[in-house]
């Protein structure tokens, strides 16, 4: 059984640290007053701190022990997670999105369907979101549970309860704020733990070369080869999975209506700094592969059980903190660790209290109360959340790679909303019952291929069902992006054409090309500094990536 070697200063320096994060949920709760201070922060941080926020949010067990656990699996063809499947959709956020977003005051991505739709569609995506939220923050408590087990020896169940209740405590404190700066703290305790371990393991097999010499398997190193239609031999499958699905559908569908993402930009103190916060969060996201897909190909090349024989892809990082690490440098690593995992279950678990309390309590269980009595219902929410968490966290063990189970999620929630979303945003012609018909019919078609995939030969390597190899589960996930998206649309598309659309001045503000007359003139809004423009900021994300996926083509 896999057991950290640490000692009284590792375990100091932990203490410091949850010490702190403590603190700041304290120091954040004496912010609070009314319910938006609690679930969106007051809107009144600055754009480095939700930028920053931005990234950690995501940088939870989904990109340490998720995207680790991807390298060891698939190899350098997991860069596409980010280069494709992440930097292009924050930035469209930053550019096209936020303006929609910010504007309209909207304080959740259902309520925005409830404008630009009807009830039925916001409710209908309310519960999906909420269901959605809870799963993900069973994954990120499971992957905390296993380094809390790694570290104390105690069993999964217990890890699980225990991780829950310490972040139960800095959110039900501090609400949104908490965990907002709490997110920006773990960032830098991330990247502190993250760059030794990289740093070391790549000096102990030789460097690059070096690496590439002991994994023995060249595929591994190739992000694009072997991805041809109908021939495939790459570890992610072919193009249209990787561009389409992964690139188009689960990435757009991910940074753009995910409420845990938006959220952190919508809480930004005005348009220009909410522009920027997916913008500033990008940059960081171009060089995280470094510091995760990299020791995911070390933990192969070093421990060569790693994914045999039942063996887990998920514990790739620990395994490599517990070879490498001295004490001291243990202590920051496991605090790093520990950190990304409290993100992102903080993300999800916050940005589930702010769409249950807004979006289902408040418009359809307990209308017109005072904002006391929903500040208590956030709170309450928070606890319930944590609780249901602790239920998903069990779902989440049933997977030796946890992206597998992130993508598919991802899949069914995500996938059919951004095809609604970006109908509705571009076409007035789209009609209240189309937003609810095309999310309905996007989900199904996520479900269907998500069972019938596992039958199809295309999904296997040499394309043969009855050849016991193992399908390929990621471009299964991929493609049941593709499905769901085309449905949704194909549906929300033929309902609009059959029932009558919204009046145009019900649209103001909410579709491209019907302006909001009672909105300031964005001439007259006050403009960053040229070297904070989000279109730069934009412009340059978007080079350097492609700078980048020539430099390892």
């Amino acid at each position: 059984m896999l057991r950290l070697d640490v000692n009284l200063f590792d375990y100091a320096i932990l203490t410091v640290y949850f010490a702190l994060v403590v603190l700041i949920g304290l120091l954040a709760r004496r912010a609070i007053a009314t319910s938006e201070d609690f679930l969106l922060s007051g809107r009144s941080l600055p754009a480095w701190v939700t930028g920053l926020a931005f990234v950690s949010a995501n940088l939870g067990a989904i990109e340490i022990l998720g995207m680790a656990a991807n390298g060891a699996q698939y190899g350098i063809s997991t860069v596409h997670f980010y280069w494709i499947g992440a930097v292009p959709a924050m930035i469209f956020l930053g550019l096209v999105m936020m303006p929609f977003y910010y504007r309209s005051k909207v304080r959740s991505v259902p309520e925005f369907l409830l404008r630009r739709f009807n009830s039925a569609t916001h409710l209908f995506n309310a519960i999906s979101f909420a269901l959605a939220a809870v799963l993900i923050a069973g994954v990120n408590l499971y992957a905390l549970a296993l380094v809390i087990k790694a570290l104390i020896g105690w069993p999964i169940w217990l890890s699980v309860i225990l991780s829950a209740a310490f972040v139960l405590v800095y959110i039900t404190l501090g609400g949104l704020s908490a965990a907002i700066y709490n997110e920006v703290l773990q960032f830098f305790v991330i990247i502190a733990g993250l760059i030794p371990l990289v740093i070391i393991g790549l000096k102990d097999v030789g460097g690059w070369d070096g690496l590439k010499a002991k994994v023995h398997n060249e595929a591994l190193f190739n992000s694009w080869s072997g991805t041809h239609v109908g021939t495939w031999n790459n570890p992610l499958g072919d193009w249209i999975g990787i561009v389409m699905g992964l690139g188009f559908v689960l990435s757009f569908g991910y940074w753009t209506t995910n409420f845990a993402e938006v959220q952190r930009a919508l809480s930004a103190k005005d348009l220009s700094a909410a522009q920027r916060t997916p913008l500033i969060g990008s940059f960081p996201k171009i060089f995280i592969p470094a510091l995760t897909i990299i020791p995911g190909l070390i933990a192969i090349a070093v421990i060569p059980k790693m994914g045999k024989g039942g063996g887990d892809y998920n514990n790739a990082i620990p395994l490599l903190m517990n070879k490498y690490l001295p004490n001291g440098t243990l202590g920051i690593a496991l605090a790093g660790l520990l950190a990304a995992f409290m993100a992102g279950m903080a993300a999800n678990v916050s940005s589930f209290n702010t769409v249950f309390t807004y979006d289902i309590w408040q418009t359809y269980v307990r209308k017109g109360r005072s904002d006391s009595y929903y500040l208590r219902v956030g709170r309450l929410v928070t606890i319930a959340g944590i609780l249901i968490g602790i239920a998903t966290a069990f779902i989440a063990s049933g997977y030796s790679n946890i992206m597998n189970y992130i993508q598919l999620l991802f899949s069914y929630f995500n996938a059919p909303l951004f095809a609604t979303f970006i109908i509705a945003m571009f076409w007035k012609r789209a009609s209240p019952w189309a937003g609810v018909a095309g999310l309905a019919a996007g989900t199904a078609g996520a479900a269907v291929m998500h069972f019938a995939g596992y039958h199809i030969g295309y999904f296997y390597p040499g394309g043969n069902v009855l050849a016991h190899a193992k399908v390929n589960v990621q471009m299964v996930n991929f493609y049941g992006a593709i499905v769901a998206f085309v449905a949704d649309a194909v549906v929300t598309v033929v309902v609009s054409l059959l029932t009558r659309p919204k009046p145009v001045e019900e649209l103001a503000g909410l579709v491209y090309g019907v302006p909001d007359p009672d909105a300031p003139d964005p001439k007259s809004l006050p403009k960053p500094a040229w070297w904070a423009s989000p279109k730069l900021l934009g412009g340059v994300s978007a080079g350097i990536v492609v700078v980048l996926s020539v430099v390892f083509n």
